[in-house]
């Protein structure tokens, strides 16, 4: 089990920092969203992977780590969640503006090659688009 999970945390990292490191917005949010959910991961390996154990001590159950499971990571990956999601949600707004301003979804504002300096949606003077 432990060595599935670090192989998943390992290939969502990966994946993550790749596409984080592309020029376009979409994978740059994808990337992000890759990346929290490997964070998420980690977090909540490090409180001890335990199946069907509760997160909380009951009357009359031995208060030994054998029977319970850490509810600390389950919160913090909680609240992460919660965080990572509006993270999100402002990153497409920023997107979706930067796409509305420069006519391009390339996150350092440069034209796309072969367009002759335009934006990928704007005309030139005989009015053909780009």
């Amino acid at each position: 089990m432990e060595i599935a999970l670090a192989s998943a945390i390992g290939l969502l990292t990966a994946a993550g920092v790749y596409l984080m490191l592309r020029a376009r917005s979409f994978d740059l949010i994808l990337g992000l969203t890759l990346l929290s959910y490997a964070t998420n991961l980690l977090i909540f390996s490090a409180g001890r992977l335990v199946v069907g154990k509760a997160p909380v001590l009951r009357d009359g159950v031995e208060a030994s780590l054998a029977n319970y499971t850490d509810p600390l990571p389950q919160a913090l990956v909680l609240t992460a969640i919660v965080i990572a999601f509006a993270m999100t949600a402002v990153t497409i707004v920023l997107a979706i503006r930067s796409r509305a301003d420069n006519q391009s979804d390339h996150v350092d504002g440069r034209a796309v090659e072969g367009t002759g300096g335009r934006g990928a949606g704007e005309r030139g003077a005989s009015g053909e688009r780009a």
